[in-house]
Formats: C-alpha cells, sequence, structure tokens
C-alpha cells in the first residue's frame, strides 16, 4: 500500500523517490580476505587487499553489487605438502556509472616443504616466507596501492617464518631463534565514524619464547599472533579477525591458522540512503551519513 510518502511492501517501508536527493557520492572501503598462516615451520599470511573509493554524481536505481572475499585456509602441520596457506578471496563493487573495483586476497604464508610452498604467494599483501631444513623462503609480493609485501624466513640455522604485509607496512623477516617476523601493519579507516584498522598482516611464528611470551602479536589491523614450538607446550597461532581482512598467524609443528573475512562499506548521504539492500548489511548512521557494512555479499540501489 501506499501513504504518507512511503511505499510499503512485504517487511520493510521504503522511501518515496522524489524524496530523496540526487545526485549522490558514495564512498567505499573495500577490503578483501586475508591470506592463511603457513603451518610445520610456517609464515604470517599476508592483509587482504586495501582500497577505497568515491563514486561521484550517482542517479537513482542503480544497482551496487558487492561482493566480500572469504579468508584463506591456514597451511597444514608436519607430514602433509600442503603447508602454504591459501590466498584469501576478492572483494568488490560493481555497478553501472561507478569504477568497477575489486581488492585482492592476502598472500598465503609460506610453510616447511621445498619449492614454491616454501615461499609466501602474492596477494594484495604477501605471505610471509616459510622454512625448512636447507631453504629461507622468500616473501610474497604485495599489489601497488593495496598493500605490501611479506618479509622472508630466518637463515637456514633457524625456524622462524616471515610476518605477512600489511596495507600499511611490509612484514618484518624472521630473526635469530627467537624472533619470528611480524606482520605489517593495517590501515585506520574512519568511515564508520570511528577509527578502526583494517588489513594488517599475520606474524610468523617463534623458535622458542620471547621475553617471556608464547605468541608473536600481531599488529593493529586484525592479523593473528603467531605461535610457538610445540615443545614449549603453549603458545597457538591464531587466525586473523573476521571482517578486517587480517592475514593469519604461522605456526610451529601445527598447523597455521586462517586468514579474516573480508569486509566492504559503503556510505551514503542519509538524505539520499534508498533503504533498498540485499543480503543482511548491517546499517548504521554517523552524523548526516548512512553507514551500509557488508560483511558478506549483497547488494546497494541507490
Amino acid at each position: 500500500m501506499t501513504g504518507f510518502g512511503y511505499n510499503v511492501s512485504g517487511f520493510g517501508s521504503f522511501p518515496n523517490r522524489s524524496s530523496l536527493v540526487y545526485p549522490v557520492d558514495i564512498t567505499s572501503l573495500i577490503v578483501a580476505g586475508g591470506g592463511g598462516g603457513g603451518g610445520w615451520t610456517g609464515a604470517g599470511g599476508g592483509a587482504g587487499g586495501y582500497r577505497t573509493l568515491t563514486s561521484e554524481d550517482l542517479d537513482a536505481d542503480i544497482v551496487i553489487t558487492v561482493v566480500v572475499g572469504a579468508g584463506g585456509a591456514g597451511g597444514t602441520g608436519p607430514g602433509t605438502s600442503t603447508t602454504r596457506g591459501v590466498n584469501g578471496g576478492v572483494s568488490s563493487v560493481a555497478g553501472t556509472g561507478i569504477t568497477d573495483t575489486s581488492s585482492t586476497g592476502g598472500g598465503g604464508g609460506g610453510g616447511y616443504t621445498t619449492g614454491s610452498q616454501t615461499d609466501g604467494a602474492d596477494g594484495g599483501s604477501g605471505g610471509g616466507g616459510g622454512h625448512n631444513n636447507t631453504v629461507s623462503g622468500l616473501g610474497g609480493s604485495g599489489v601497488s596501492g593495496q598493500g605490501n609485501d611479506g618479509g622472508a624466513s630466518s637463515g637456514v640455522s633457524s625456524y622462524n617464518g616471515g610476518g605477512g604485509g600489511g596495507s600499511a607496512a611490509a612484514g618484518a623477516a624472521g630473526g635469530t631463534n627467537e624472533s619470528g617476523g611480524g606482520g605489517g601493519i593495517g590501515t585506520a579507516n574512519s568511515i564508520t565514524g570511528s577509527s578502526v584498522y583494517y588489513a594488517g598482516g599475520g606474524s610468523g611464528p617463534l623458535q622458542s619464547a620471547r621475553s617471556g611470551t608464547f605468541i608473536n602479536p600481531a599488529p593493529a589491523g586484525g592479523g593473528g599472533n603467531g605461535g610457538v614450538y610445540t615443545a614449549l607446550l603453549a603458545g597457538y597461532a591464531t587466525a586473523g579477525s573476521a571482517n578486517t581482512g587480517g592475514g593469519g598467524g604461522g605456526d610451529r609443528e601445527r598447523a597455521g591458522q586462517a586468514g579474516g573475512s573480508g569486509v566492504v562499506i559503503l556510505k551514503v548521504p542519509t538524505e539520499s540512503y534508498s533503504e533498498t539492500v540485499t543480503g543482511s548489511p548491517t546499517v548504521t548512521t554517523s552524523g548526516d551519513y548512512t553507514i551500509i557494512k557488508f560483511t558478506s555479499s549483497g547488494s546497494y540501489t541507490t
């Protein structure tokens, strides 16, 4: 039915189009899924690609399709051949009249085995380099404008994997016996009305406890902590945080941890917000703006 300036259908009410203000500018934050951490003598996963976009002078009835990338699985543990973490999934926005924009999933952290499995994978940010008895893995490369490279592993006399790259800094290289490579820091963004860090790299594992701690902490941005050698019976790696694009933590003599899922956030002037969405975004307001946060795929129609 219609009345009082609204069209009512099903479970929702929608503003009369004539009451909305067009054209409209929409700001987007697009963060891909983080790469999984490496296993066995693994490395931190790279952060998902981080991008922003401003779409100007949009008319009514433009469908903005949103895809949110999943985090990549962690690499498997001892005795297996797939010890490198899996790359994260792509996040994107697309629609008529806007610049279709995608962010590349984070690179998986390298693991124990020889060949390409030891090196960190390329991605939005690169995964850190893993390690085996004779090979120090190289860090993967990040995509320019989205992230940074992962750090290499330590020399062959030690077993510390590198940290995954983050959107604001490269991952650190693995160092001496006590020092695994830290993940690269993410980027602070205030699109929701408060400052939040996104797309931090996962940290590599420790061969032994460092300064009394049993983890290698990740920096701001949702990356996972690196674990510590299992002989110490503590200090498991942790996964990247959901909806940050953080890389997963690498572990030692265990499986690596998954990267964090990505996120897409749209910022729309409230006077132009149509309420027409699909999927299950979280909708909030901040000042004069409506914030549409997608943690899974969906769409918004202007």
